[in-house]
């Protein structure tokens, strides 16, 4: 029986053949895997279809894009390869749905290393324009064809692979929103994630700073520097150990400029 979900995988090097089975997936699947040839193949696990397609352009925009673009299911999960799913995960996905038919898009809970812990829903909510950024990707389920409607995808600029370091995933649902499309948090637990040390994150480095500020020249526009001092002050903590609040708020500038100027 064809599930009403289909989890849409990205990867790197990995051993797709495998991938299914690692994940726990319980539903039909399309893995996109970043690698050293191009393919395409399917096999079926546990009675669901796994497509497969291997390829060597780098980035995770693309890797996304390129999932969405094949997905036809009535919903899709963004997932990562390092997400192990609990059993049962795709009824309390399109559960969710059936609970808010008004929803384009729904996030839901994973257990997550602490390091990497930004969010944890603790109530089912309309999401808006302002609570929006914390969300990763990995978390998101949509209706598939609500993204088709509003002609979203994923930037080719932000993420593992591509220029700048992060925010694909901000970025998405920014365009989703500004789109008119409605997003919500639910609490359900659809998994954990297996910690690994990040593709990308190298510290808070000047090019952190740079890339967060040609990031949030996307997300704000005109209120880029503002939302970029604030960012500064709510993290100065754990961020600003090695480069000053005013040395990373030039550095914001400088992202902030760079986005302006190159697109």
């Amino acid at each position: 029986m064809k599930s009403k979900l289909q989890v849409l995988v990205s990867t790197v090097d990995a051993q797709v053949e495998k991938t299914a089975s690692r994940m726990n997936l319980e539903t039909d699947a399309i893995i996109v895997n970043q690698c050293d040839r191009n393919a395409v193949f399917e096999y079926i696990y546990n009675d669901k279809l796994i497509q497969c397609y291997l390829m060597t352009d780098r980035g995770v925009g693309l890797s996304r894009n390129t999932a969405l673009m094949h997905s036809d299911h009535e919903y899709c999960l963004f997932s990562d390869e390092d997400i192990v799913f609990d059993p049962g995960y795709e009824k309390i996905v399109c559960n969710a749905f059936q609970k808010n038919p008004d929803a384009d898009l729904i996030t839901f809970n994973f257990k997550v290393h602490p390091e990497r812990k930004t969010y944890y829903n603790q109530e089912n909510k309309r999401i808006r324009w302002y609570n929006y950024g914390r969300y990763p990707t990995f978390a998101v389920a949509a209706r598939t064809e609500s993204l088709r409607r509003a002609n979203v995808s994923f930037s080719l600029l932000f993420g593992g692979g591509a220029r700048y370091s992060n925010g694909e995933d901000s970025l998405f649902l920014h365009d989703c929103l500004k789109k008119g499309l409605h997003l919500y948090a639910d609490t359900g637990e659809l998994g954990q994630e297996t910690y690994r040390e990040s593709t990308w994150f190298k510290g808070y480095t000047e090019k952190f700073f740079v890339d967060r500020g040609v990031l949030y020249h996307y997300l704000y526009g005109g209120m880029a520097e503002v939302f970029s001092l604030r960012f500064l002050y709510a993290h100065k903590k754990e961020m600003l150990k090695e480069i000053s609040v005013n040395k990373a708020y030039k550095l914001m500038k400088q992202g902030i400029k760079e986005g302006k100027k190159r697109y």
